[in-house]
């Protein structure tokens, strides 16, 4: 489980918290951009930042001024544009195989 969470304010004054999978080729940061709503501020937090007790989540709150490591993209529901994920750096490249073809079905 990862330790680094991403918060923002939900529309109704609550807390969202999301868990970054960064395995996915993508840094926090993108996956922030990506997946906070669109236009609203987000804070990139360790876990050990927030309450234990998430069973009173839905009482948390988040004073937007705090909120201050960017803005969700135009990238979620109902967006027209298309996420592209970001080439590699040549250090991050990975040189792969060329896919051998498919035989021909034999008829």
């Amino acid at each position: 489980m990862s330790d680094t969470l991403i918060i923002y304010k939900t529309e109704d004054g609550g807390v969202a918290i999301l868990t970054p999978v960064t395995s996915c080729g993508l840094t926090v940061e993108q996956i922030a951009a990506k997946d906070v709503p669109t236009g609203r501020p987000y804070k990139i937090v360790d876990r050990s930042e927030l309450p234990t007790d998430f069973s009173e989540q839905d009482r948390w709150a988040v004073d937007e001024a705090h909120l201050t490591d960017g803005v969700g993209a135009d990238y979620g529901v109902g967006s027209k544009n298309p996420f592209v994920m970001p080439e590699p750096s040549e250090d991050e490249a990975v040189e792969e195989e060329p896919a051998t073809p498919e035989q021909e079905p034999v008829t």
